[in-house]
């Protein structure tokens, strides 16, 4: 199972920007990107936004999940 707010938090890490940059990108409070980060899931349209922000597709976790249960499964 992916923890979406994990992933978004390890990759502001990797770029070496600060939570209030990001709060700033997005636009939100820094509180809220402390409550992003605890999230398993997350809103669709905020996940584009915070992928366009960190210049980094979040949902391509999502996509390589589907297909790998898919290559797993029996249906058709």
């Amino acid at each position: 199972m992916i923890h979406i707010g994990k992933l978004i938090e390890a990759e502001l890490r990797r770029q070496e920007r600060s939570v209030a940059w990001f709060a700033r990108s997005l636009p939100c409070e820094r509180t809220n990107v402390y409550d992003i980060f605890k999230r398993r899931s997350i809103d669709t349209e905020m996940l584009l936004r915070i992928s366009i922000v960190l210049r980094h597709d979040f949902f391509r976790y999502y996509t390589a999940e589907t297909t790998g249960r898919q290559e797993n499964s029996t249906l058709p």
